[in-house]
């Protein structure tokens, strides 16, 4: 049964009212209230503790990790705690040396300066980065040829934060320049079941017993995930179930923008059936996975693959990909011998 205007104003007061300073206040502001990495939080707690106590700037940090895990809330937490200002940008933003030397010149003392996808900077800027994480200094290069002068520019005490996604790609003199480290781990269903009660309470969202537990599981282990779900299912009930948030409605709510009951998406079960369905299970190369579920190469391995392999549906070898009898089992389909053959034990 459809539902007219008056309808949907009864649940919302304020239908048309924007929801970006509510989504925004949905990171936390402390590391307190940071849940989900209990390990980061005592070792980055310890970090700052020390600074506060000898009255000076934190060491530089460097967060990686799958997108959606919490870097830039890090970031911002760091700068909270320390009462500092914030400076944000990202590597490929800073494609030339000057591009940074404006940024670096232009910081405030105990200012952090959050670095997004810091594997992405320009080898230039990476090299005068180098200076100014050690020496707080720059060499500003005027004119050019055998005329050209390097003028030292001093620069006041700062902490770098960068965060990448690919640790992998940093030069080693550039990681080593940090003097503290975390790898943000996927989260447990029950720290995300903790999380998305928190932005339910901050969204003013009621959800029923269960709701949040539904929610979680199929987050993909993904704090930013699971309040983008905790939206859509709220749309959902507000629409289609006069506002009540039950289990029931969340199932419903996350079976229409096809998210099942692991956490598999569209894209998912594309390459899943694919492997499966059209290669027997493979091996495939990426290229050709990619060209039969009509995705770009990076999106097959970035967005999908991680998770598949995480999960026990797909194998990465050196022929290609190679589909787990549980992928078969997941499509309704047995597994072929060859396939149980492969994942026997002896």
């Amino acid at each position: 049964m459809s539902r007219n205007d008056s309808d949907i104003e009864a649940l919302d007061p304020n239908p048309h009212a924007d929801d970006s300073a509510a989504e925004s206040a949905l990171r936390p502001t402390r590391l307190a209230d940071f849940n989900g990495q209990p390990r980061i939080n005592d070792q980055l707690g310890l970090v700052l503790d020390a600074a506060r106590h000898r009255g000076t700037v934190p060491d530089h940090v460097l967060l990686s990790g799958a997108p959606g895990l919490g870097k830039t809330t890090l970031a911002m937490i760091i700068a909270n705690e320390m009462g500092a200002p914030l400076r944000i940008s990202s590597g490929p933003a800073i494609q030339h040396a000057g591009d940074l030397a404006a940024i670096l010149s232009g910081l405030t003392e105990g200012e952090v300066f959050f670095l997004d996808e810091i594997h992405r900077m320009s080898r230039p800027a990476e090299e005068m980065l180098y200076l100014a994480m050690e020496d707080f200094r720059v060499d500003v290069v005027v004119g050019k040829g055998p005329g050209a002068t390097a003028i030292p520019l001093e620069i006041p005490p700062f902490t770098l934060v960068g965060a990448t996604t690919r640790a992998g790609l940093l030069p080693g003199p550039l990681r080593d320049r940090f003097g503290f480290t975390a790898q943000l781990d996927f989260y447990s269903a029950e720290s995300l079941e903790g999380i998305v009660k928190r932005s339910a309470s901050l969204l003013d969202i009621h959800p029923g017993a269960g709701t949040a537990e539904e929610i979680a599981r199929r987050s993909r282990g993904t704090p930013r995930i699971a309040n983008r779900l905790l939206r859509r299912v709220r749309d959902y009930a507000q629409v289609r179930a006069d506002g009540r948030l039950t289990r029931e409605v969340a199932s419903a709510a996350l079976e229409l923008y096809e998210v099942d009951e692991l956490g598999l998406d569209r894209l998912d079960r594309a390459v899943l059936r694919a492997l499966c369905l059209n290669f027997g299970g493979g091996p495939v190369g990426l290229g050709t996975l990619a060209m039969a579920v009509a995705e770009e190469t990076e999106t097959v391995e970035e967005v999908a693959e991680p998770f598949l392999v995480r999960q026990g549906f797909l194998m990465r070898t050196p022929r290609g990909r190679v589909a787990t009898a549980r992928a078969w089992e997941h499509l309704g389909h047995r597994p072929p011998a060859s396939t149980l053959d492969l994942f026997s034990v002896e």
